[in-house]
C-alpha cells in the first residue's frame, strides 16, 4: 500500500503487472505527467481552486485487489441488480457482473476493466489508440491514466438498442482506503444505451482521506446515442475527482446527466469533442451542497466537425457555507463551420456563507457559427419565500418549493426515471438522511409523480395544434 503522494514508477508497475507493453507505456507517459504537473494547470482557475482541499500523504491506495464484505445497504441494492444487467465494485474489486441473456445474445459487453484488457483486448486498445488523450491537460487525469486499479468496460454492438439502462455501482471500500478508476464505453455505429453510475462512500477514519480518482472515456460512433447518468451520493468527508471524455463521430450523441450530492471536494472535468459532421453533445449537471462542500465543475464544448451542436447547462444549489465554481469553455476548430454551441452555469445560495463562480468563455476560429453563454449568481429571493408563506408554507418549505422550480427547467430535459432518482437524492440530502437509491415507498411515490408529469406533458404537446 502507498499513499497518492508516493505513487512513482514502482507503485504503477506493481498494479499493471502482467499487462501488455502498449498500455504498459501508456502508463508510464501518463506517470511523468503527474509527477510534473501542478493540482491546478490554468492558472486562471488556480486563484477559485479548492484543490489544497486533496491530502496527499492521507489518501492510501492498495495494489493488489481485495476481496470486501458487500455492506447491508449495498446488499439491497444487489438485489436489484441481479435483474438488470449492471457491476458492482466494492474498492479495487469487481465483486458481481449480470448481464441479462437478452443483451449477451445482442453481445453487448460488461467487465471489469482489467477482464477486458485481457479478454477483449483488441477492443480496449482500438478505442485508446484511437482517440489519444493529453495528459498535460489535468494532473489527475495524468494519475488516472497512469495508477488505475480498476474500472468498467461497457461494449454495445453495432446497431443494437439497449432498452433498459445498464447499472455501474461503484463504492469505496470500508476500509478506508481509496480507489483510481479507469472507465471505457464504447457505443458501436447505430446502436442506443443508458448507462447509470451511482458512487458510495462509506468514510474513512481519522487521520486518513478516502478518494475516489476516476477517468471515463466515451467512444460513440457514427449515428449512436449513449446516455451516461452520474449520481454522486459518497460520504461528506471523501473527495472525488473525476474526468470524463466524449469522442462523438458523425450524426451521433452524448448525454451527460449528472446529479451531484456528496463528498467534501467534487471536482469533475467534463471534455465532449465533437469529432464529426452533425455530432452533438448536451451535459446536464444538477449540484447541491451543504455544510462546507465544494464543487469544481469544467465542462468544455470541443467543436472539430461541422455542423456539430453542444449544449452545456449546471445548476448549483448552495446552503450554509458551500461552495461552487464552474468553469466552461466552447472551442469551434477551423473545421466547425456551422456549428451551434450553447454554455450556461447558474446558482441559487440559501444561505449568507455560501458561495459560487462562473468563468465561461469562448475560442471560436472559423466563421457562420453560433455561440453564447451564460452565467448568474443570486441569493434566494426573500420576496418569493414571504409569498409562499402567505400562502401556508413553512419557511423551510418555501425554500424547497423555490429550489424545486429553480431545477425543474433541467430535470425536465432527463427522463421521468433519472428525474425520480435526482429528486430523491434531493429530498433525503435536504432531510438530512443517508444519500442512497433505494425502492423504498417514498421513492415509489415520487417515481410515480415523476412519470405521470411525463405523460401529461406528452400528452400536452401531442394535441397542441403547435405540433400537429
Amino acid at each position: 500500500m502507498t499513499t497518492l503522494s508516493g505513487v512513482n514508477q514502482e507503485h504503477v508497475d506493481a498494479v499493471a503487472s502482467g499487462e501488455p507493453a502498449w498500455l504498459a507505456e501508456s502508463r508510464k507517459q501518463a506517470l511523468a505527467k503527474f509527477l510534473s504537473l501542478p493540482s491546478e494547470v490554468s492558472p486562471l482557475y488556480s486563484k477559485y481552486s479548492d484543490a489544497n482541499r486533496i491530502k496527499p500523504e492521507g489518501v492510501h491506495l492498495a495494489i493488489l485487489q481485495t476481496k470486501h464484505e458487500v455492506g447491508s445497504d449495498l446488499a439491497k441494492r444487489l438485489e436489484e441488480l441481479e435483474k438488470e444487467t449492471g457491476i458492482l465494485q466494492v474498492g479495487a474489486e469487481t465483486s458481481r457482473v449480470f448481464v441479462k441473456d437478452d443483451d449477451a445474445k445482442k453481445g453487448v459487453i460488461v467487465s471489469g476493466i482489467r477482464e477486458a484488457i485481457t479478454k477483449n483486448a483488441d477492443l480496449v486498445r482500438a478505442h485508446v489508440e484511437a482517440n489519444p488523450l493529453d495528459f498535460g491537460e489535468d494532473k489527475y487525469l495524468a494519475l488516472e491514466a497512469a495508477a488505475f486499479q480498476s474500472g468498467v468496460f461497457v461494449y454495445i454492438p453495432r446497431n443494437v438498442v439497449v432498452e433498459e439502462p445498464i447499472r455501474l455501482i461503484t463504492s469505496l471500500a470500508e476500509d478506508g482506503t481509496s480507489l483510481v478508476s479507469r472507465n471505457i464505453l464504447v457505443a458501436e455505429e447505430n446502436s442506443k444505451a443508458t448507462v447509470v453510475q451511482e458512487l458510495y462512500a462509506p468514510g474513512a477514519g481519522s487521520g486518513t482521506q478516502q478518494g475516489y480518482f476516476e477517468l471515463i472515456e466515451t467512444s460513440i460512433k457514427p449515428n449512436a446515442h449513449l446516455e451516461a447518468v452520474t449520481l454522486q451520493a459518497m460520504g461528506a468527508d471523501t473527495v472525488c475527482v473525476s474526468n470524463r471524455k466524449a469522442f462523438v463521430e458523425r450524426d451521433a450523441k452524448m448525454s451527460w446527466y449528472s446529479g451531484l450530492f456528496g463528498s467534501l471536494l467534487s471536482r469533475y472535468r467534463t471534455d465532449s469533442i465533437m469529432k464529426g459532421s452533425g455530432a452533438t453533445a448536451e451535459d446536464i449537471e444538477i449540484v447541491f451542497g451543504i455544510g462546507s462542500q465544494s464543487f469544481d465543475i469544467t465542462s468544455n464544448l470541443i467543436h472539430n466537425g461541422q455542423y456539430s451542436r453542444g449544449r452545456v447547462q449546471v445548476k448549483s444549489v448552495l446552503k450554509d457555507t458551500s461552495k461552487s465554481l464552474f468553469k466552461g469553455m466552447i472551442k469551434i476548430g477551423k473545421g466547425g463551420k456551422g456549428t451551434e454551441s450553447y454554455l450556461s452555469g447558474h446558482a441559487i445560495l440559501l444561505d449568507r456563507g455560501a458561495k459560487s463562480d462562473c468563468v465561461p468563455g469562448l475560442e471560436i476560429l472559423t466563421n457562420e457559427v453560433r455561440a453564447t453563454h451564460s452565467a448568474s449568481v443570486a441569493q434566494m429571493d426573500e420576496g418569493q419565500i414571504f409569498y409562499l408563506m402567505t400562502r401556508g408554507l413553512s419557511r423551510e418549505g418555501a425554500k424547497r418549493e423555490i429550489v424545486s422550480g429553480f431545477l425543474e427547467p433541467l430535470s425536465r430535459k432527463m427522463g421521468p426515471t433519472i428525474r425520480a432518482w435526482v429528486n430523491y437524492l434531493i429530498e433525503n440530502k435536504w432531510q438530512g438522511n443517508t444519500l442512497m437509491l433505494k425502492t423504498d415507498e417514498a421513492m415509489e411515490q415520487i417515481l410515480e409523480v415523476e412519470k405521470s408529469r411525463y405523460r401529461e406533458t406528452q400528452d400536452i404537446f401531442e394535441k397542441h395544434y403547435k405540433y400537429r
